[in-house]
C-alpha cells in the first residue's frame, strides 16, 4: 500500500464516520416533527427486519406530528410495537389505518439531556476518527520499517494524517454545535 492509498483510505473512513454521526444526530429530535426521526426504526415485515420507511409513507402534517401510512394495513400493530420498543420515547396512536406520533414539547431538562447525548455521540465519532488516524500512522511506520519509504516521507505522511484528523474533528465539532443550537432553540 502506498502513502497516497493510506491517506485516501483514511479520508474515506473519516468521511464515513462523519456521515454516520449526521445520521445519528438526525434521529435525535429537536422538538419539531421530522420524518428522518424514524429512520432507525425497523419492523418485522413477514419475517425480515425492514426499515419503517420501506413499508410505509411517513409525513409531518403538523409541526409536532408525524403521520405514518403503512402500505399494508396489517402492519399497523407491528409498526406501533416497534416504535414503542425504540428509544424515542413516543407513544403511537392509531385509527387502524394511520399511525400518528405527537411529539411532546421539550422542557429545559429534556433539552439538556439531549444536548449531553449529542456531545456523547460526537465524542464517539471523534474517538473513531482518532482510531483511523492511529491505524494510518501504524501503516506508515510499517512502510518505513520495510524500507519502502524514507524517514522524511514518513514524517510528512504523519503530518498530513494529523492535519486530516484535525480537520475532521473540527467538522464534527461544528456538526455537534449546530445540533445543540437546534435542540436548545425554543420556539
Amino acid at each position: 500500500m502506498t502513502l497516497d492509498e493510506i491517506l485516501d483510505k483514511s479520508t474515506e473512513k473519516m468521511e464515513k464516520t462523519k456521515s454516520v454521526l449526521k445520521a445519528d444526530l438526525m434521529a435525535i429530535r429537536a422538538g419539531r416533527a421530522n420524518p428522518q426521526l424514524l429512520d432507525r426504526i425497523t419492523v418485522d415485515y413477514y419475517g425480515a427486519q425492514t426499515p419503517l420507511k420501506n413499508v410505509s409513507n411517513i409525513s409531518a402534517p403538523e409541526p409536532r406530528v408525524l403521520q405514518i401510512n403503512p402500505w399494508d394495513v396489517k402492519m399497523v400493530k407491528e409498526i406501533c410495537r416497534s416504535i414503542q420498543a425504540s428509544d424515542l420515547g413516543l407513544n403511537p396512536s392509531t385509527d387502524g389505518k394511520v399511525i400518528r406520533l405527537v411529539l411532546p414539547e421539550l422542557n429545559e431538562e429534556r433539552r439538556k439531556e439531549l444536548t449531553k447525548l449529542v456531545r456523547k455521540t460526537a465524542e464517539e465519532s471523534k474517538v473513531a476518527v482518532r482510531s483511523i488516524r492511529r491505524d494510518a500512522v501504524e501503516q506508515v511506520k510499517k512502510l518505513k520499517k520495510n524500507n519502502e519509504i524514507t524517514e522524511d516521507d514518513q514524517k510528512q505522511a504523519e503530518t498530513d494524517i494529523q492535519k486530516l484528523t484535525d480537520k475532521k474533528i473540527k467538522d464534527i465539532d461544528v456538526i455537534c454545535a449546530e445540533k445543540e443550537k437546534e435542540i436548545m432553540d425554543v420556539r
